[in-house]
Order: C-alpha cells, then sequence, then structure tokens
C-alpha cells in the first residue's frame, strides 16, 4: 500500500482508480447470501445492502455509469436505479468476488478503527439526512441519502489504499488539537480531501448531481444544505454531546427544518436542558392560543425507502 504523498491531484486520482476497493465484511456475507436467492431476491433488497456500505455504493455507481449509454438521458442517482439498469444476474457476476476492509487492512488495526469509524460518521450522516430529507419531503430522499454517505469519500479511500497516510492525518490531529483538518491534510497529501473528492467524482463519471450535493460552494441550496449539516452533525456529535460546535449546528438544522431548537435535538437523541424544552413549549402554547399554526412540520410519514442502517 501507499505510503508517500502523491506529485499531483492527478496522480491521486489514477493511483485510487486503479484500486480494488474493499467492501464491509458484513456486505460480503449479506451479498452472498443474497446470491443463495438470487431466483427471489429483490432489487429493493440488493439496493439496500448497498447502501449500508460506502464502498460498495461509490463502487455500484461507478461501474454502472458508463453502462447507461444512450439508454437513459439522465444520470443515474440512486442504487435503486442502478440495479434496475443492471440487471440482478449481471450484478452478482460483476460482484462476486469482494474483498472485505476487515481482510485488506487485517494486519493494521489501528488503521481499520480508523477506516470503520470514518465509515459509521458517514452512516450516521446518511440517517440524518434520511430523516430530514423526509421531513422536508424531498422529492428524491435517496440522492439526498447517497450523497451523504459519499461526503467522506475521499477520507475513506485513504483509510482503505494509504492507511499510513491516513493515520499520519489522524497523529498530527492529536497532538495539536487546534489544527484545522484541512492543514493536516495539506501537510501530508499536499492536497485537500474535497478538491481530491471533486476529481474522483469527474474521473469515475458520478452523477453531476453529486458534485453539486457535495460542494460546499453550493450550501445554500436546501438539498445540499441537508448535506452537508447532516455530516456536520454527525462529525460534531462523535466528539460527544457537549461538543462546542453543536449549538450552532442545532440551530442551522432548525433553519432547514423550520422547526424549534429543542425539536431538533429531541429527533437527534441530545440531552435536551429543562430550559430550552420549556422554550419550546411556550411558543407552541402562544402559537395555538393566537389561532396560528404551529412552527414545527408535521411529523413524517411513512416511506417505501428504508433509511441506512449502521455498519456491522
Amino acid at each position: 500500500m501507499l505510503d508517500h504523498a502523491l506529485p499531483s491531484l492527478d496522480s491521486w486520482v489514477l493511483y485510487f482508480s486503479e484500486q480494488e476497493l474493499p467492501v464491509l465484511r458484513h456486505t460480503v456475507r449479506r451479498l452472498a447470501d443474497a446470491r443463495e436467492r438470487m431466483e427471489s431476491v429483490s432489487g429493493r433488497e440488493i439496493a439496500h445492502i448497498i447502501l449500508q456500505d460506502p464502498m460498495m455504493t461509490v463502487r455500484m455507481l461507478a461501474y454502472i455509469q458508463p453502462l447507461r449509454g444512450s439508454r437513459l438521458r439522465n444520470d443515474v442517482t440512486t442504487i435503486d436505479q442502478a440495479v434496475v439498469l443492471l440487471g440482478i444476474e449481471p450484478f452478482f457476476k460483476k460482484f462476486e468476488n469482494l474483498t472485505s476492509v476487515e481482510d485488506a487492512l487485517k494486519d493494521q488495526p489501528q488503521a481499520l478503527l480508523g477506516l470503520i469509524n470514518v465509515v459509521r460518521r458517514a452512516q450516521r450522516a446518511a440517517g440524518y439526512a434520511y430523516d430530514w430529507a423526509l421531513w422536508r419531503h424531498d422529492l428524491n430522499m435517496e440522492e439526498v441519502v447517497v450523497a451523504t454517505l459519499l461526503h467522506e469519500l475521499a477520507e475513506v479511500l485513504l483509510w482503505c489504499c494509504a492507511p499510513k497516510l491516513a493515520l499520519q492525518i489522524k497523529a498530527l490531529q492529536k497532538a495539536d488539537r487546534n489544527l484545522r483538518s484541512a492543514v493536516a491534510q495539506e501537510q501530508v497529501l499536499g492536497g485537500h480531501f474535497s478538491t481530491m473528492q471533486q476529481a474522483l467524482c469527474r474521473a469515475w463519471s458520478l452523477p453531476e448531481l453529486m458534485l453539486k450535493l457535495t460542494d460546499e460552494e453550493h450550501a445554500t441550496h436546501p438539498r445540499v444544505r441537508n448535506v452537508l449539516l447532516a455530516v456536520n452533525l454527525a462529525r460534531h456529535s462523535a466528539n460527544g454531546w457537549d461538543d462546542a460546535a453543536l449549538p450552532d449546528d442545532y440551530r442551522d438544522i432548525a433553519d432547514l427544518l423550520h422547526v424549534h431548537v429543542a425539536t431538533v435535538m429531541k429527533k437527534v437523541g441530545a440531552p435536551l436542558p429543562p430550559e430550552l424544552e420549556a422554550e419550546e413549549a411556550e411558543e407552541t402554547a402562544q402559537a395555538g392560543e393566537g389561532g396560528q399554526a404551529a412552527t414545527t412540520s408535521p411529523a413524517p410519514t411513512a416511506t417505501d425507502t428504508p433509511p441506512p442502517a449502521q455498519p456491522q
């Protein structure tokens, strides 16, 4: 595996493009079980398995884009679409011999732990993004979920394919708690994850929508805010519910969903100060007394697409 920085962005893209990206062991096992039931397994079940795993998700999207050819005018932006386009039997034929990250990194336990932490964070963010897209009545929630799941793609690739460099970045940040992640990335890699990720999305012909949803320059668009706020909440809450950045996250999410901050905290499972709960109750009562609609949105209804589960 690579143990030194590469000289240019193009060389990083080429290196990652040449690697056989491993997937979670849980994904390997579940797909093996589904293969045994190939005659009865549904495309939706396969898509649900894929969506548990950011590595498997990007492999599927990258593979399907060149195959769509002239049959489809638009990009394939969801895993459901990708499975339908490819077909169940061809899918199992293409992804027959998958390597697990647990095997690939078995001699580097600290790197494996680092990768699993990033994957869990991505999965948690995808769960938040799903809930909020549902609350907002987004017309295609899976697009938002996929974009959120892949927001950490460059870091995931580094842990998988160049774990020594990922460990160097982590060591720099551990040694200096005030060191910004972008500075640590620059010191070790000569570039930033965000730039690397944009280049990978283009090189692998990932949907244009993915570029917009994962590009912070478009952060004012509601769907992009949905993604970025979910990523921020997952990252900050991973440090504990007392992280200093969380109050700002709650306020931004409340603004996105048009709800009270206390409602956001309840939805994400954060400890709620009594004074904030009382403030929410008072505002709700005042709205009712004034004959006005409550400021909170209605609770989301059931949907056919289940939220992504946590990786195992």
